[in-house]
């Protein structure tokens, strides 16, 4: 069953994970992380590019590979702002050779200095360019926030139509903190006509300064109720991560409960907030998959 395909039985489930950086201390950690995901009940795991840049998809694919194996459904993610369409055509083949249908196509973030662009100004040109070269399943990215090089929401509502209908079958959103953002979001997306479903992206926050950071990068709110909690225990990193923790389930079970058709977890690849936030959720997550089993079954006859 194709990931589009489960958002009409459940509350689709997706993690996020990247390949660690060429210096990172043990690159084989990634791996680890994956074993402890995998039993987390994952429709899906999507992999970034990290640090490693646009055209270098060794890890990406080697990583998604593995997440296939497991027999779980990989993302690949492909930003398009340095690639040629003949990149982007290997890129496809080696996917197909491996097995891999999912794509979350990105523009990509632009390079700092110079940089030579790729044939690809947008993500829906990117879109486009696999959809007529390629059997895949293609999801976007959206903002409930409105993208940062966007004018204003409007515009940014327009420009996610025109992504949709290059041939986009999900969106998962850009981290928020607020949900009442999502959910103007999601009214403002249905009035557009823009009907595909769309994963809630939740970033657990368990360090002040690269939440900061982050979020001054990407025009994020930091609601006063998060501010508080990140100035109350900005000095003791583990009451940090269970507030992160906390905050994190609070929102997802906030979004459960109003119906969002799934949930993407990043979880900047640390297993252990993943396992905390799955086992606080997975019962209400689950709780919509089990409403409509049960509405399938053949009705007993009354004696």
């Amino acid at each position: 069953m194709s990931i589009q395909d489960l958002f009409k039985e459940k509350t689709v489930l997706s993690y996020e994970v990247f390949p660690p950086k060429k210096q990172a201390k043990n690159p084989s950690s990634i791996y680890k992380t994956l074993d402890v995901l995998k039993d987390l009940n994952p429709d899906a795991i999507s992999v970034t590019y990290g640090a490693l840049g646009a055209k270098n998809n060794t890890e990406t694919f080697k990583i998604a590979k593995t997440i296939k194996d497991y027999g779980v459904e990989s993302i690949v993610h492909l930003p398009g702002i340095e690639l040629t369409k003949a990149d982007v055509l290997e890129k496809l083949d080696q996917l197909k050779a491996l097995n891999l249908h999912n794509i979350l196509a990105l523009r990509g973030d632009l390079p700092e200095g110079d940089f030579t662009p790729g044939d690809f100004r947008y993500a829906s040109d990117l879109i486009s360019f696999i959809k007529e070269n390629g059997d895949f399943n293609i999801t976007a990215a959206c903002y409930p926030e409105g993208h940062v090089d966007s004018p204003n929401i409007v515009e940014d509502i327009k420009n996610l139509r025109i992504k949709v209908e290059s041939g986009v079958d999900h969106l998962i959103t850009q981290l928020f903190l607020n949900n009442d953002h999502f959910y103007r979001f999601r009214e403002r997306c249905a009035l557009a006509g823009i009907n595909v479903p769309i994963e809630a992206g939740i970033m657990p926050v368990t360090n002040k300064r690269q939440i900061e950071k982050m979020t001054s990068l990407c025009g994020v709110e930091l609601p006063e109720k998060f501010i508080k909690v990140m100035n109350r225990y900005e000095d003791d990193p583990i009451a940090m991560r269970d507030a992160g923790i906390a905050y994190a389930i609070d929102q997802i079970v906030d979004l459960v409960t109003q119906g969002v058709d799934g949930i993407h977890l990043y979880t900047m690849n640390n297993p252990y907030i993943a396992k905390r936030i799955f086992e606080a959720t997975h019962n209400l997550i689950d709780h919509r998959a089990k409403v409509i089993a049960n509405k399938n079954l053949p009705k007993v006859a009354q004696i």
